[in-house]
């Protein structure tokens, strides 16, 4: 059953000809050969609410230092990962379980010049093939709502993460009500397995971790929300490169979840502490 589960998600994410797409969406900033910034990209590879303002917003949280090791489980075509390695002058390590994403963001951050300090392979959120505590910072962002099984998910960031390593999480979690399908992450409620904000922290603390910082993120994406609504369809190059031509239904579906308070986002940061299952 698992194994099903996992090929559905990655079904969903299987992104045909992604990088093609990207090299000729990416061709209105000039020629391929001239370096494009993490900014630039921002428009169409931050695979979230709120964009690329929420990742500088969990940055902030967390307070990644200078040269520290970082893993974005989930790390979509790359876009976190870059702008952290730009901004935060971290290392950073992507992991996805779809092959054309990390295809896409190996591409991406050729064109960024950041290939030194960022890389991507191809593997399970619930099976993070990496030695124990080898990162001091864990981000996931936008990925908890396609995992069943959040204990597995939340004990292996606990083991990658070194002792007193933060993991910082910004998800979709439920509120109230049955959300209406699709979704960015599920086009199906077979693929998308929300909890409430209570169980995900409960979940979160069982695997070795404390909570330092805790928010709700919900009216802030409304209000993104209905910015986007009163400005109309985005410029491109946009997320729709990424998501395919059904971007405005689930991006549209999304906003409505919000707004109808069927969903919320949370946005938190936890601390690895001593003792861990």
């Amino acid at each position: 059953m698992a194994d099903v589960l996992l090929e559905d998600v990655r079904s969903h994410y299987r992104a045909t000809g992604l990088t093609q797409r990207l090299k000729t969406a990416l061709a209105v900033f000039g020629p391929e050969d001239q370096r494009l910034t993490p900014q630039q990209l921002g428009i169409l590879d931050q695979f979230h609410t709120r964009g690329l303002a929420a990742t500088a917003d969990l940055a902030n949280l967390v307070r990644i230092a200078t040269g520290a090791l970082v893993l974005d489980v989930g790390c979509g075509v790359g876009g976190p990962a870059r702008f952290l390695a730009d901004t935060c002058s971290c290392r950073v390590t992507g992991i996805d379980l779809s092959e054309p994403f990390v295809d896409a963001a190996r591409y991406l951050t050729e064109r960024t010049g950041q290939d030194g300090q960022v890389s991507f392979q191809t593997a399970s959120a619930l099976a993070l093939p990496f030695d124990d505590g080898r990162f001091d910072v864990v981000l996931l962002q936008h990925v908890a709502m396609n995992i069943v099984d959040r204990a597995q998910l939340y004990r292996e960031i606990r083991r990658v993460l070194k002792t007193g390593g933060k993991f910082a999480t910004f998800d979709v979690v439920l509120n109230s009500g049955e959300p209406h399908y699709p979704v960015p992450w599920a086009r199906t409620p077979e693929t998308s397995f929300l909890l409430t904000p209570e169980a995900t922290r409960e979940a979160v603390e069982q695997a070795g971790f404390h909570t330092l910082a805790w928010q709700d993120d919900t009216e802030a994406a409304r209000t993104w929300v209905t910015q986007l609504r009163a400005s109309g369809p985005p410029p491109s190059p946009n997320l729709g490169v990424v998501m395919g031509p059904d971007f405005v239904q689930l991006t549209s579906n999304l906003g409505r979840n919000l707004m109808e308070g069927r969903l919320g986002i949370l946005m938190a940061v936890f601390e690895a502490t001593s003792t861990h299952r």
